[in-house]
């Protein structure tokens, strides 16, 4: 749409530039040659442009991780190709526009150097934007930064339950598998809805959509995937019950896509930051201080989550009654997602393992009782191997 508005407005201005009459004339053939040296001569800025996106990407993908496009989805990277279109455009019809006309106002080469500077001064941001793209502290930081906006969207409410072991079994008796497992049991006979398309990830579900569809059969929409999930052919999405739904309303409220976005997958910043502590830890890379740098901002994100509640999936209308359930992650869920993986490759480095000793033990004295378990379980392991592994090392201070 940026492209289509400024071509379109490239498009006016050429045609009614021409016949400003503001200022003093200048010979139409000079300019007729000067619009069309600048409108051939921005094209090579599209070509930088992409070629500079391409060699971002490469590079985040090869370095960090290849899930990592937060410079691809730089608003200035389609906004400063736009601009450049719509600079050609407008040169390019300028010049056919004075066609035979002796002279033509000084209006026209001004408006045409005035927006070529601005290409540039775009370029130049483009160029500023590209080189913090691929330092480390700026990814790290883009990431944490949309989790903490997806955070304080999602998870509003602080967890203020204490530790029931009732309440736990009764949770636990409400998922199958287990407690946690994120997928809620539903009665028999509940009709199933599977995707039959091609192989898709799940980006967003519109829960007030499916909400008011929902209250309006009369049903309830159980789903068995949540936003971040890859759909295969054949899966099971949801199951309804109480009602009948029309397949077509609950896959109009669902946005796929080709991979995972910030916008409802909370799991997305962990899975990048711990992509990138694991390359670094490889017998390639050999970096733990970059995996340091990664567990650090992993701390960040869990301590946030650790006082929060997380049991957000269930969605009602205004007179109380449930009508959507989406599994979410819960805490232990999230402790998987950003320890298990990192526990083998961190047991090679002792500054890599020092880290996640710290951050367990840091999570357990603020994560609320109930909570700690999980962060116990693993810290007594980290404790073992470290001072099995690194036994004259491990008392001592962790170097930064």
């Amino acid at each position: 749409m940026a492209q289509l508005f400024c071509a379109a407005v490239g498009l006016v201005l050429g045609l009614l530039a021409p016949r400003f009459p503001v200022g003093p004339r200048v010979d139409a053939e000079r300019v007729v040659s000067l619009l069309f040296t600048v409108g051939f001569g921005v094209i090579s800025l599209v070509s930088i442009i992409y070629s500079m996106l391409f060699l971002v990407v490469q590079f985040s993908a090869s370095t960090f991780t290849p899930r990592l496009g937060l410079f691809r989805e730089e608003p200035i990277v389609w906004r400063a190709f736009a601009f450049t279109v719509g600079v050609f455009v407008f040169t390019i019809t300028a010049a056919m526009a004075i066609g035979a006309d002796r002279s033509v106002s000084v209006f026209v080469p001004c408006a045409a150097m005035v927006l070529t500077l601005v290409a540039l001064a775009l370029m130049r941001t483009l160029q500023a934007r590209a080189f913090t793209s691929i330092q480390l502290g700026h990814s790290l930081t883009a990431i944490g930064a949309r989790a903490h906006r997806l955070f304080d969207t999602l998870y509003v409410a602080p967890y203020t339950a204490p530790y029931d072991a009732a309440r736990e079994a009764r949770d636990a008796a409400r998922y199958e598998g287990g407690a946690g497992a994120g997928v809620p049991v539903v009665p028999p006979g509940a009709a199933s809805v599977s995707w039959s398309g091609p192989a898709s990830v799940l980006q967003q579900i519109d829960v007030p959509a499916l909400v008011a569809a929902a209250r309006a059969h009369g049903c309830g929409i159980v789903f068995r995937v949540a936003p971040g999930a890859t759909l295969t052919w054949g899966a099971e999405l949801a199951v309804v019950t109480g009602g009948e739904l029309p397949e077509a309303e609950l896959r109009g409220a669902l946005t796929t896509g080709v991979e995972r976005t910030f916008d409802q997958d909370p799991e997305l910043a962990f899975r990048l930051l711990v992509d990138i502590a694991l390359r670094a830890l490889s017998t390639a890379v050999n970096d733990p201080a970059t995996a340091v740098e990664a567990l650090d901002r992993v701390e960040d994100l869990l301590t946030r989550l650790a006082g929060r509640d997380l049991d957000i999936g269930r969605f009602t209308d205004a007179g109380g009654r449930w009508h959507v359930v989406v599994p979410v992650p819960d805490w232990e869920r999230y402790v998987r997602t950003c320890v298990d993986d990192l526990l083998p490759a961190a047991a090679g480095s002792p500054m890599a393992l020092g880290r996640m000793r710290d951050l367990l033990r840091v999570l357990a004295d603020r994560a609320p009782e109930d909570r700690r378990p999980a962060l116990r379980d693993r810290l007594g392991w980290v404790e073992r191997t470290g001072g099995d592994t690194y036994p004259l090392i491990w008392t001592s201070p962790r170097p930064r």
